[in-house]
């Protein structure tokens, strides 16, 4: 089985940010019709220009072929945190369980950052 690319994930991942960062800017009524309807939207505009800022450093970075290990680390903890927050919020009812499917891309961006990976033949430590 072959896995992505490292800097395939850290593009997927960007564009994925950048488009999910707009979509509430776009159309109110588009997004609510995926995710639920939202009580906090001004949480839900401070998310997305986040998570768009987020994700245009991120394409920025990969197109220019500076991912540094600042970068990596950045866009691993991004993507681990959101999940965190998808999941337990959306378990506790507060959130839309589609954020569970959001969790799960999140969780396949950890994996496949070079934050976790190691180059083949590399030894593990400990």
């Amino acid at each position: 089985m072959r896995f992505p690319e490292p800097r395939q994930v850290l593009l997927a991942q960007g564009g994925y940010y950048v488009a999910t960062g707009v979509a509430p800017f776009l159309s109110r009524r588009l997004f609510e019709s995926v995710t639920g309807r939202t009580r906090e939207w001004w949480l839900v505009k401070t998310t997305g220009i986040l998570v768009t800022a987020i994700g245009a450093g991120v394409i920025s970075a990969v197109v220019r072929a500076r991912e540094t290990p600042e970068l990596i680390g950045m866009a691993a903890g991004c993507a681990g945190g959101l999940a965190a927050i998808d999941i337990v919020y959306a378990l506790r009812g507060r959130i839309s369980p589609v954020y569970l499917a959001d969790a799960a891309l999140q969780l396949a961006a950890v994996a496949g950052s070079p934050a976790v990976r190691r180059a083949p033949g590399t030894a593990r430590i400990g």
